[in-house]
C-alpha cells in the first residue's frame, strides 16, 4: 500500500540506495512510476506493506516500510531486492554496492569507492566537517537527523586522522 513518505511515522524502517551517478529528469519520471507500482503490489504473505519512498538528489532511493502494521518478511525483502537489481539493469546504474561513499563538495554529490574516499581522507582532501551519507540508518527518525551528517558523526569518522 503505496503512502506518501513523509505520513510514515518515525519509527518506520529505511532501506537507502545510493546511485552512482545521478538519474536524469526523464528517468526519475520513469523511476518514481516503477516505485509506485511496486510498492503498491509490495506484501508480505499476502498483506499489504504500507510504503512510501523518496529520491533525494536525484541518486538516493529510500524505501520506507510502516512496520506497526506488518513486518517485511525475507520473502518480501527478497522481491523488494530484486526490484532494485532490476532498476539497475534498466538504468545502467550501480544502487547495491556497499561499498563506495557518497558525500558533498559544496551543491554537488561525489561519489568515490571505500578505498579512493580513505585515501582522500589520508590526503586530507575531506575532512572531519565533510557532509557525508550514513546509508546505515534504519529508520526514519535516524534518517532525518543522521543520515547527511559530518564525517565526524559517521562510520566514516574512522578514517580521519
Amino acid at each position: 500500500m503505496l503512502v506518501d513518505f513523509n505520513t510514515l511515522p518515525e519509527e518506520s524502517r529505511v532501506w537507502i540506495y545510493q546511485a552512482n551517478r545521478s538519474f536524469s529528469d526523464v528517468e526519475l519520471d520513469e523511476l518514481k512510476s516503477k516505485l509506485e507500482i511496486f510498492i503498491e503490489n509490495w506484501t508480505a504473505h499476502g498483506s499489504d506493506l504500507q510504503s512510501g519512498y523518496n529520491i533525494v538528489y536525484k541518486r538516493f532511493i529510500v524505501i520506507g516500510l510502516n512496520q506497526n502494521l506488518n513486518n517485511a518478511t525475507g520473502c518480501s525483502i527478497d522481491a523488494s531486492v530484486h526490484f532494485i537489481q532490476q532498476l539497475e539493469k534498466d538504468y545502467n546504474v550501480d544502487l547495491m554496492d556497499k561499498m563506495n561513499v557518497s558525500y558533498k563538495q559544496g551543491e554537488y554529490i561525489a561519489y568515490k569507492t571505500l578505498s579512493d574516499f580513505k585515501k582522500m581522507a589520508k590526503d586530507k582532501a575531506v575532512s572531519k566537517n565533510t557532509i557525508v551519507f550514513n546509508n546505515l540508518v534504519n529508520n526514519i527518525a535516524e534518517f532525518k537527523e543522521n543520515w547527511e551528517v559530518p564525517a565526524s558523526e559517521s562510520w566514516h569518522s574512522r578514517f580521519l586522522k
